[in-house]
Formats: C-alpha cells, structure tokens, sequence
C-alpha cells in the first residue's frame, strides 16, 4: 500500500528521481510487484499472481499477469525486461527480454526438479513416436513449418491437465507433453487436438509472446483449426 500511494503521489509531482529511488526497493508482494511493473509502463494488466511454475516464468490471461516467484526479488533489470517482454511491439526486443528472463536463476529446488523431468514409458513410446509424426505434420500444415522441432512425450504424472509445452531453459530443450490418461479415456483425436493446443503455446514462445490463452493465442488457435479455450481432465 505505501509503495503504491508513492507512485501515485510522485505521478503527481513528476519527480522521476524520486520515482527511480522508490524503484530501488524490492517489492514484498505480487500487489507491490504489480505496481512497480506499472511504473515501469506495464499496460493492460488488472492482476498479477505469483506462481511456482517451474515451466512457465511469465503468462498472461485474461488481464492477469503469472509470475514465477523468484522475480519478486530480481534486480530492476529483470522486471524491466518483464515490462519489454509484454509490451514490446518488436520481435528482436521481445526475444531479448526473454533471454533476460530465462537466463534469471530460480532456485536450486527448481532447477533439481528441471533435471528430475519425467520421461516417456517404454509401454507409451510406440504413440508418443507417432505423435512427434503428428507434430512435423501439423507444423507443415498449420504453421507453415515455422515450428522448431521438439520431442512429444506421454506423461503417466499427469493428472489434472491434457497436455502441456514446456519452453526451453536451463540446458533443457523445450517438449510437449500429452497424458496418458486423456489418450486412454478421449482417444488419439482428441489427443492430436490437445497437441495442437500446446504447439499454439510453442508459437507463442518462438514468437516470443508470453505463454497464456491470452487474445493472441486465441486467434492463432482459431487459424489453426481448434478452439482457444483451456481444457482439464474431469474425473
């Protein structure tokens, strides 16, 4: 509350020296990162959440705005790279605030967990082959063969999600991954739709857009060929 009603009250007076030192204080909660972010020139954003996401580092939906919570105490030169990375109209600056941001460190219990991914069972390789066929098919297709080449696992973990892309970082290329439960109980072409879902997000990523199902998404979604809405696994 204190580090907002600064901004607002230095807004008023126009005093940017002011402003750059009350920016030097590391916000203490997503309300606070929020309101840095805005001073920063962030636009259009409603929310922010902090998430422990260890895929995703930032997304938007709908006006709220995912961060991973390590950003919370990063140097003003990553959250200027957050503001770049969302409202940057150019693809160079995009993709070099994202290197800023994949390039942060979050932790050593997340990057255990990156070298801990899950790999596809030997039982599920025989469909997880014929959905990386899928994914060439459908990058020629659909995407006009823009799409970089990324392994399609079947995940056995996976419960409550469909699917899901993970971008590249930390020596780890980036991957689709499909549930094993969803090919069992909705079929291979309910499984190819849900892939093409996550290659949407690979787009979005090789664009250098923020993950999310966001305008941007939906639109690409729709020339595609699905809908651009997000699906979960009912039980």
């Amino acid at each position: 509350m204190v580090l907002r009603a600064l901004i607002r009250r230095l807004r008023g007076t126009g005093d940017g020296s002011q402003l750059a030192l009350d920016l030097s204080t590391a916000p203490r909660d997503a309300a606070e990162l929020l309101a840095r972010l805005n001073a920063m020139g962030l636009r259009g954003v409603r929310s922010l959440s902090l998430t422990r996401n260890r895929s995703v580092r930032v997304s938007t939906s709908d006006g709220t705005l995912r961060v991973h919570h390590a950003f919370l105490d990063a140097p003003e030169t990553v959250h200027r790279a957050i503001v770049r990375f969302l409202m940057a109209h150019r693809r160079a600056e995009r993709l070099a605030a994202q290197r800023v941001l994949v390039s942060y460190p979050i932790g050593v219990d997340e990057r255990r967990a990156l070298r801990a991914s899950e790999r596809t069972h030997p039982d599920d390789e025989g469909i997880a082959e014929r959905l990386t066929e899928w994914h060439a098919r459908y990058n020629g297709e659909r995407f006009h063969g823009e799409l970089r080449a990324v392994v399609v696992r079947v995940s056995q973990r996976m419960r409550t999600r469909l699917g899901h892309y993970a971008a590249a970082q930390q020596g780890r290329n980036a991957e689709i991954a499909i549930s094993r439960r969803h090919l069992k109980r909705h079929g291979l072409a309910d499984a190819l739709e849900t892939l093409l879902h996550e290659m949407v997000h690979q787009w979005q990523d090789e664009q250098g857009h923020p993950l999310g199902h966001d305008r941007r998404f939906r639109a690409k979604a729709n020339a595609v060929g699905i809908t651009g809405n997000a699906k979960r696994v009912v039980d």
